[in-house]
């Protein structure tokens, strides 16, 4: 089991399908323009975020999309990102 420490917050993301509307066969590595902001689930987080008293886990939060780190531990990969790169949470 991973435990962020360091402020950092383990996200999850959602599974994008690339998908063309035009019938146009693109090339494998084609990658579209994407938003710099997007929608991530929080996993953990370490126990000295700023915030922590207003996120749980599973909450919705707005993340900045290219200050998501990816690593891989046993196999496994994971996303994380400092909390000060968690520009909004998503109130239910």
């Amino acid at each position: 089991m991973f435990k962020p420490v360091n402020r950092y917050i383990q996200i999850g993301l959602p599974e994008v399908i690339p998908q063309t509307h035009s019938g146009i066969v693109l090339p494998d590595d084609f990658k579209p323009t994407e938003e710099r902001y997007g929608i991530a689930e929080v996993m953990s987080y370490a126990s000295d975020v700023r915030f922590k008293d207003q996120i749980a886990y599973g909450a919705s939060v707005i993340v900045d999309k290219s200050m998501i780190e990816e690593i891989t531990v046993n196999n496994e990969k994971i996303n994380i990102i400092l909390d000060n790169y968690i520009v909004g949470i998503i109130k239910q």
